[in-house]
Protein backbone atom coordinates (compact mmCIF):
# COMPACT_ATOMS: atom_id res chain seq x y z
CA UNK A 1 0.00 0.00 0.00
CA UNK A 2 1.26 3.38 -0.73
CA UNK A 3 1.37 6.30 1.14
CA UNK A 4 -1.21 8.08 -0.60
CA UNK A 5 -3.41 4.74 -0.15
CA UNK A 6 -2.40 4.37 3.76
CA UNK A 7 -3.71 8.13 4.33
CA UNK A 8 -6.97 8.89 2.16
CA UNK A 9 -8.07 5.27 2.00
CA UNK A 10 -6.88 2.76 4.67
CA UNK A 11 -9.17 0.17 4.64
CA UNK A 12 -8.79 -0.30 1.26
CA UNK A 13 -12.10 0.46 -0.09
CA UNK A 14 -12.78 -0.34 -3.76
CA UNK A 15 -14.70 3.33 -3.98
CA UNK A 16 -12.21 6.70 -3.17
CA UNK A 17 -14.68 9.23 -2.00
CA UNK A 18 -11.71 11.98 -1.79
CA UNK A 19 -10.35 11.98 -5.10
CA UNK A 20 -11.35 14.49 -8.21
CA UNK A 21 -8.74 17.62 -8.75
CA UNK A 22 -11.11 21.02 -10.09
CA UNK A 23 -8.70 23.91 -11.06
CA UNK A 24 -10.19 27.45 -12.38
CA UNK A 25 -7.98 30.72 -13.31
CA UNK A 26 -9.93 33.22 -15.09
CA UNK A 27 -8.15 37.19 -15.85
CA UNK A 28 -10.86 39.51 -15.11
CA UNK A 29 -9.19 42.08 -17.36
CA UNK A 30 -10.81 40.00 -20.24
CA UNK A 31 -6.72 39.41 -21.08
CA UNK A 32 -6.50 36.17 -22.99
CA UNK A 33 -4.06 33.27 -22.16
CA UNK A 34 -3.05 30.11 -23.14
CA UNK A 35 -3.91 26.77 -21.58
CA UNK A 36 -0.08 25.99 -21.01
CA UNK A 37 -0.39 26.98 -16.87
CA UNK A 38 -3.93 25.52 -16.17
CA UNK A 39 -2.91 22.47 -17.84
CA UNK A 40 0.83 22.59 -14.89
CA UNK A 41 -1.92 23.07 -12.03
CA UNK A 42 -4.42 20.52 -12.66
CA UNK A 43 -1.31 18.24 -13.43
CA UNK A 44 0.28 18.72 -10.40
CA UNK A 45 -3.12 17.11 -8.91
CA UNK A 46 -2.26 13.73 -10.89
CA UNK A 47 -2.97 11.53 -7.60
CA UNK A 48 -6.40 13.16 -7.33
CA UNK A 49 -7.37 11.39 -10.43
CA UNK A 50 -7.35 7.54 -11.99
CA UNK A 51 -6.81 8.51 -15.62
CA UNK A 52 -10.34 8.01 -16.43
CA UNK A 53 -11.49 11.34 -17.35
CA UNK A 54 -9.63 14.71 -18.04
CA UNK A 55 -11.60 17.58 -19.36
CA UNK A 56 -11.27 21.72 -19.93
CA UNK A 57 -13.87 24.23 -20.05
CA UNK A 58 -12.42 27.50 -21.81
CA UNK A 59 -13.98 31.07 -22.59
CA UNK A 60 -13.31 33.32 -25.11
CA UNK A 61 -11.48 31.07 -27.61
CA UNK A 62 -13.88 31.59 -31.05
CA UNK A 63 -13.64 35.49 -31.50
CA UNK A 64 -13.92 34.72 -35.32
CA UNK A 65 -17.34 33.04 -34.30
CA UNK A 66 -17.69 34.73 -31.55
CA UNK A 67 -21.91 35.43 -31.85
CA UNK A 68 -22.58 31.31 -33.52
CA UNK A 69 -22.93 28.51 -31.15
CA UNK A 70 -20.17 26.56 -31.30
CA UNK A 71 -21.38 23.00 -31.22
CA UNK A 72 -18.83 20.16 -29.94
CA UNK A 73 -19.95 16.85 -30.74
CA UNK A 74 -19.00 13.22 -30.17
CA UNK A 75 -19.83 10.32 -32.31
CA UNK A 76 -19.45 6.79 -30.95
CA UNK A 77 -22.00 4.65 -33.31
CA UNK A 78 -21.68 4.50 -37.24
CA UNK A 79 -24.23 7.11 -39.01
CA UNK A 80 -24.46 9.16 -36.53
CA UNK A 81 -22.92 11.80 -37.44
CA UNK A 82 -24.98 11.42 -40.94
CA UNK A 83 -28.25 11.91 -38.49
CA UNK A 84 -26.41 14.84 -37.08
CA UNK A 85 -25.49 16.80 -39.78
CA UNK A 86 -29.33 16.36 -41.44
CA UNK A 87 -30.62 17.23 -38.05
CA UNK A 88 -28.63 20.65 -37.88
CA UNK A 89 -29.04 21.47 -41.88
CA UNK A 90 -32.85 21.29 -41.04
CA UNK A 91 -32.94 23.22 -37.69
CA UNK A 92 -30.33 25.72 -37.99
CA UNK A 93 -28.48 27.88 -40.34
CA UNK A 94 -24.91 26.20 -40.51
CA UNK A 95 -22.25 28.68 -40.87
CA UNK A 96 -18.63 26.19 -41.10
CA UNK A 97 -17.62 22.61 -39.91
CA UNK A 98 -14.80 20.95 -39.16
CA UNK A 99 -13.20 17.96 -36.88
CA UNK A 100 -11.57 19.67 -33.64
CA UNK A 101 -8.25 19.73 -34.01
CA UNK A 102 -6.50 16.91 -32.07
CA UNK A 103 -2.86 15.09 -31.36
CA UNK A 104 -2.00 11.84 -30.66
CA UNK A 105 -0.88 11.95 -26.95
CA UNK A 106 0.29 9.52 -24.49
CA UNK A 107 -2.25 8.29 -22.46
CA UNK A 108 -4.97 8.80 -24.57
CA UNK A 109 -6.48 6.01 -26.71
CA UNK A 110 -9.30 5.44 -28.87
CA UNK A 111 -11.06 8.34 -29.27
CA UNK A 112 -14.91 8.98 -30.68
CA UNK A 113 -15.07 11.16 -33.97
CA UNK A 114 -14.83 14.90 -32.78
CA UNK A 115 -16.28 17.17 -34.63
CA UNK A 116 -17.52 20.89 -34.40
CA UNK A 117 -20.01 23.82 -35.86
CA UNK A 118 -20.65 26.92 -35.69
CA UNK A 119 -24.47 27.84 -36.16
CA UNK A 120 -26.92 30.41 -36.30
CA UNK A 121 -30.52 30.03 -34.71
CA UNK A 122 -32.11 32.91 -37.90
CA UNK A 123 -35.50 31.98 -38.89
CA UNK A 124 -35.38 28.54 -37.69
CA UNK A 125 -36.86 29.24 -33.89
CA UNK A 126 -40.57 28.89 -33.42
CA UNK A 127 -42.96 30.70 -31.56
CA UNK A 128 -42.76 28.20 -29.02
CA UNK A 129 -39.82 28.94 -27.47
CA UNK A 130 -39.30 32.20 -25.64
CA UNK A 131 -35.42 32.94 -27.27
CA UNK A 132 -33.08 31.74 -28.62
CA UNK A 133 -31.13 30.05 -26.21
CA UNK A 134 -34.62 28.00 -25.23
CA UNK A 135 -34.31 26.97 -28.77
CA UNK A 136 -30.45 25.42 -28.95
CA UNK A 137 -31.05 23.76 -25.70
CA UNK A 138 -34.42 22.28 -26.95
CA UNK A 139 -32.37 21.01 -29.44
CA UNK A 140 -28.89 19.84 -27.80
CA UNK A 141 -31.80 17.53 -25.80
CA UNK A 142 -33.27 16.18 -28.77
CA UNK A 143 -29.73 15.26 -30.47
CA UNK A 144 -28.64 13.67 -27.35
CA UNK A 145 -32.00 11.62 -26.80
CA UNK A 146 -32.76 10.87 -30.13
CA UNK A 147 -29.85 10.44 -32.34
CA UNK A 148 -28.19 7.38 -31.33
CA UNK A 149 -23.99 7.40 -29.99
CA UNK A 150 -24.04 11.58 -30.83
CA UNK A 151 -23.88 13.75 -28.12
CA UNK A 152 -23.58 17.54 -27.69
CA UNK A 153 -21.08 18.07 -25.38
CA UNK A 154 -20.61 21.73 -25.74
CA UNK A 155 -23.31 24.16 -26.98
CA UNK A 156 -22.48 28.00 -26.38
CA UNK A 157 -21.12 31.19 -27.65
CA UNK A 158 -17.18 31.46 -28.16
CA UNK A 159 -16.46 29.06 -25.78
CA UNK A 160 -15.70 25.18 -25.71
CA UNK A 161 -15.66 22.14 -23.65
CA UNK A 162 -12.32 19.99 -24.34
CA UNK A 163 -12.80 16.23 -22.49
CA UNK A 164 -12.26 12.70 -22.65
CA UNK A 165 -10.58 9.35 -20.94
CA UNK A 166 -7.43 10.11 -19.73
CA UNK A 167 -5.64 12.46 -17.23
CA UNK A 168 -6.48 15.99 -17.43
CA UNK A 169 -2.52 16.61 -18.74
CA UNK A 170 -2.73 13.98 -21.63
CA UNK A 171 -6.62 15.89 -22.35
CA UNK A 172 -5.23 19.12 -22.72
CA UNK A 173 -2.28 18.16 -25.15
CA UNK A 174 -4.85 15.47 -26.71
CA UNK A 175 -6.93 18.47 -28.20
CA UNK A 176 -4.19 20.99 -28.29
CA UNK A 177 -5.00 23.13 -25.95
CA UNK A 178 -1.40 24.70 -25.52
CA UNK A 179 -2.68 26.26 -29.09
CA UNK A 180 -6.03 28.01 -27.85
CA UNK A 181 -6.46 30.98 -25.90
CA UNK A 182 -8.89 32.47 -23.73
CA UNK A 183 -9.62 34.48 -20.59
CA UNK A 184 -11.28 31.83 -18.20
CA UNK A 185 -10.14 28.28 -18.31
CA UNK A 186 -11.51 25.39 -15.66
CA UNK A 187 -10.22 21.97 -15.53
CA UNK A 188 -10.88 18.71 -14.21
CA UNK A 189 -9.23 15.11 -13.12
CA UNK A 190 -11.57 12.18 -12.85
CA UNK A 191 -12.09 9.27 -10.04
CA UNK A 192 -15.33 7.93 -10.74
CA UNK A 193 -16.60 6.30 -8.07
CA UNK A 194 -20.76 5.34 -9.15
CA UNK A 195 -20.31 5.98 -12.58
CA UNK A 196 -18.52 5.10 -15.34
CA UNK A 197 -15.52 6.00 -17.09
CA UNK A 198 -16.43 7.08 -20.10
CA UNK A 199 -15.97 10.28 -22.96
CA UNK A 200 -19.00 11.70 -22.75
CA UNK A 201 -18.75 11.56 -18.69
CA UNK A 202 -15.98 13.22 -18.13
CA UNK A 203 -15.83 16.36 -16.76
CA UNK A 204 -17.13 19.75 -17.47
CA UNK A 205 -20.68 19.34 -17.87
CA UNK A 206 -22.29 22.28 -20.19
CA UNK A 207 -25.13 23.29 -21.76
CA UNK A 208 -25.05 26.78 -23.48
CA UNK A 209 -21.89 28.34 -22.50
CA UNK A 210 -22.53 26.80 -18.26
CA UNK A 211 -20.11 24.65 -17.50
CA UNK A 212 -19.44 22.98 -14.74
CA UNK A 213 -16.50 20.99 -12.74
CA UNK A 214 -17.63 19.02 -9.47
CA UNK A 215 -15.28 17.23 -7.26
CA UNK A 216 -17.81 14.99 -4.75
CA UNK A 217 -21.17 13.02 -5.08
CA UNK A 218 -24.41 14.09 -5.88
CA UNK A 219 -26.11 11.70 -4.10
CA UNK A 220 -29.56 13.54 -4.75
CA UNK A 221 -29.21 13.43 -8.11
CA UNK A 222 -32.39 11.36 -8.82
CA UNK A 223 -34.99 14.16 -7.28
CA UNK A 224 -32.99 16.94 -9.07
CA UNK A 225 -32.78 14.80 -12.44
CA UNK A 226 -36.67 14.15 -12.15
CA UNK A 227 -37.11 18.21 -11.46
CA UNK A 228 -35.23 19.29 -14.20
CA UNK A 229 -37.08 16.80 -16.86
CA UNK A 230 -39.90 18.93 -15.79
CA UNK A 231 -38.18 21.88 -17.58
CA UNK A 232 -37.18 19.86 -20.46
CA UNK A 233 -33.94 19.10 -19.49
CA UNK A 234 -32.86 15.63 -20.01
CA UNK A 235 -29.78 13.80 -18.42
CA UNK A 236 -27.60 11.23 -20.78
CA UNK A 237 -24.12 11.73 -19.84
CA UNK A 238 -24.47 8.93 -17.28
CA UNK A 239 -22.76 10.91 -14.29
CA UNK A 240 -23.95 12.50 -11.40
CA UNK A 241 -22.80 16.35 -12.04
CA UNK A 242 -24.65 16.91 -15.31
CA UNK A 243 -27.72 17.73 -13.06
CA UNK A 244 -25.83 20.70 -11.78
CA UNK A 245 -25.19 22.61 -15.29
CA UNK A 246 -29.01 22.26 -15.71
CA UNK A 247 -29.72 23.64 -12.63
CA UNK A 248 -27.71 26.99 -12.93
CA UNK A 249 -28.82 27.18 -16.41
CA UNK A 250 -32.63 27.17 -14.99
CA UNK A 251 -32.19 29.27 -12.19
CA UNK A 252 -29.70 31.91 -13.81
CA UNK A 253 -31.31 31.86 -17.23
CA UNK A 254 -34.91 30.94 -17.04
CA UNK A 255 -35.49 31.91 -13.66
CA UNK A 256 -33.20 35.31 -13.42
CA UNK A 257 -31.93 34.46 -9.97
CA UNK A 258 -28.36 36.26 -9.25
CA UNK A 259 -25.80 33.40 -8.68
CA UNK A 260 -25.94 34.13 -4.89
CA UNK A 261 -29.48 32.95 -4.61
CA UNK A 262 -28.80 30.16 -7.05
CA UNK A 263 -25.98 29.25 -4.13
CA UNK A 264 -28.33 29.40 -1.26
CA UNK A 265 -30.67 27.13 -3.31
CA UNK A 266 -28.21 24.32 -4.23
CA UNK A 267 -26.29 24.66 -1.07
CA UNK A 268 -28.65 25.91 1.30
CA UNK A 269 -28.75 27.43 5.30
CA UNK A 270 -29.05 24.61 7.76
CA UNK A 271 -32.50 24.27 9.71
CA UNK A 272 -30.74 24.72 12.81
CA UNK A 273 -28.99 27.86 11.19
CA UNK A 274 -32.78 29.22 9.73
CA UNK A 275 -33.94 28.97 12.87
CA UNK A 276 -31.73 31.87 15.09
CA UNK A 277 -32.33 34.26 11.96
CA UNK A 278 -34.12 36.80 11.59
CA UNK A 279 -37.65 37.00 10.68
CA UNK A 280 -36.98 38.08 7.18
CA UNK A 281 -33.99 35.28 6.54
CA UNK A 282 -36.19 32.61 8.01
CA UNK A 283 -39.14 33.89 5.53
CA UNK A 284 -36.09 33.38 2.55
CA UNK A 285 -34.84 30.22 3.03
CA UNK A 286 -38.01 28.78 4.20
CA UNK A 287 -39.52 29.98 0.87
CA UNK A 288 -36.36 28.63 -1.19
CA UNK A 289 -36.45 25.34 -0.10
CA UNK A 290 -40.41 25.30 -0.71
CA UNK A 291 -40.21 26.45 -4.19
CA UNK A 292 -36.22 24.43 -5.02
CA UNK A 293 -36.44 21.72 -2.44
CA UNK A 294 -35.98 19.74 -5.21
CA UNK A 295 -32.81 21.15 -6.61
CA UNK A 296 -31.13 20.99 -3.09
CA UNK A 297 -27.97 19.01 -3.68
CA UNK A 298 -27.28 16.17 -1.06
CA UNK A 299 -23.98 14.52 -0.76
CA UNK A 300 -20.24 16.14 -0.30
CA UNK A 301 -19.65 18.52 -3.15
CA UNK A 302 -17.06 21.31 -4.35
CA UNK A 303 -18.09 22.99 -7.37
CA UNK A 304 -17.11 25.71 -10.38
CA UNK A 305 -19.15 27.12 -12.14
CA UNK A 306 -18.29 29.18 -15.29
CA UNK A 307 -19.83 30.86 -18.28
CA UNK A 308 -19.47 34.23 -19.84
CA UNK A 309 -18.24 37.04 -17.95
CA UNK A 310 -18.34 34.83 -14.37
CA UNK A 311 -16.59 32.28 -12.14
CA UNK A 312 -18.08 30.81 -9.26
CA UNK A 313 -16.71 28.66 -6.40
CA UNK A 314 -19.22 26.55 -4.74
CA UNK A 315 -18.79 24.17 -1.71
CA UNK A 316 -21.66 22.00 0.40
CA UNK A 317 -22.62 23.93 3.69
CA UNK A 318 -20.40 21.44 6.07
CA UNK A 319 -17.59 21.46 3.38
CA UNK A 320 -17.11 17.90 2.77
CA UNK A 321 -14.90 18.81 -0.21
CA UNK A 322 -12.00 21.04 -0.15
CA UNK A 323 -11.65 24.68 -1.77
CA UNK A 324 -8.93 27.01 -2.08
CA UNK A 325 -9.25 30.31 -3.42
CA UNK A 326 -6.61 32.93 -4.02
CA UNK A 327 -6.48 36.21 -6.18
CA UNK A 328 -3.09 37.79 -7.60
CA UNK A 329 -3.74 41.46 -9.58
CA UNK A 330 -6.18 40.61 -11.55
CA UNK A 331 -6.38 36.74 -11.57
CA UNK A 332 -8.79 34.77 -9.67
CA UNK A 333 -7.99 31.37 -8.59
CA UNK A 334 -10.14 28.32 -7.47
CA UNK A 335 -8.27 24.90 -7.09
CA UNK A 336 -9.03 22.06 -4.81
CA UNK A 337 -5.23 22.11 -3.38
CA UNK A 338 -3.28 25.78 -2.73
CA UNK A 339 0.01 23.97 -4.12
CA UNK A 340 -1.57 23.86 -7.52
CA UNK A 341 -2.28 27.54 -7.70
CA UNK A 342 1.42 28.22 -6.05
CA UNK A 343 2.97 26.41 -8.63
CA UNK A 344 1.65 29.07 -11.31
CA UNK A 345 1.80 31.49 -9.25
CA UNK A 346 4.38 31.90 -6.04
CA UNK A 347 2.88 35.27 -5.23
CA UNK A 348 -0.40 35.80 -4.12
CA UNK A 349 -1.83 38.53 -2.85
CA UNK A 350 -4.46 36.72 -1.24
CA UNK A 351 -5.34 32.96 -0.46
CA UNK A 352 -8.49 31.59 1.79
CA UNK A 353 -10.47 29.27 2.53
CA UNK A 354 -14.36 29.82 2.10
CA UNK A 355 -17.04 29.02 3.64
CA UNK A 356 -19.56 26.73 3.04
CA UNK A 357 -21.85 27.20 0.84
CA UNK A 358 -20.45 30.45 0.39
CA UNK A 359 -19.84 31.25 -3.04
CA UNK A 360 -16.46 32.82 -4.79
CA UNK A 361 -17.57 34.86 -7.81
CA UNK A 362 -15.09 36.67 -10.34
CA UNK A 363 -16.65 39.20 -12.83
CA UNK A 364 -15.35 40.34 -15.63
CA UNK A 365 -14.66 44.49 -15.77
CA UNK A 366 -17.21 44.42 -19.41
CA UNK A 367 -18.51 40.79 -19.84
CA UNK A 368 -18.48 39.93 -23.66
CA UNK A 369 -21.84 37.73 -22.94
CA UNK A 370 -25.11 38.92 -22.98
CA UNK A 371 -25.76 39.23 -19.51
CA UNK A 372 -24.94 42.54 -17.71
CA UNK A 373 -22.67 42.49 -15.16
CA UNK A 374 -20.75 45.46 -13.05
CA UNK A 375 -18.58 48.09 -15.03
CA UNK A 376 -15.85 47.59 -12.28
CA UNK A 377 -14.01 43.56 -12.14
CA UNK A 378 -14.49 41.80 -8.91
CA UNK A 379 -14.25 39.00 -6.40
CA UNK A 380 -16.76 38.66 -4.21
CA UNK A 381 -16.49 36.45 -1.29
CA UNK A 382 -14.94 37.01 2.28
Amino acid sequence: MTMWQRLHNPYNDDKVIDACSIFGMMDTSGRRFTGVDVTKAIANMHDRGNGLGGGFAVYGIYPEHKEEYALHLMYLAPGAKEGVESFLESNFFLVHSEPIPTRKAEGIGAAPILWRYFVRVDHHKDSAFASEDDYVVDRVMKINTGIEGAFVFSSGKDMGAFKGVGYPEDVSNFYRLDEYRGYLWTAHGRFPTNTPGWWGGAHPFSILDWTVVHNGEISSYGINRRYLEMFGYHCTMQTDTEVVAYAVDLLVRRHGHPIEVVADILAPTLWSEIEREHPERQDYHRSLRQVYGSLLLNGPFTVIIAHQGEMIGLTDRIRLRPLTAATNGNMLYLSSEESAIRLISPELDRAWIPMGGEPIVGRLKAAPGARKLPEAASVSGN
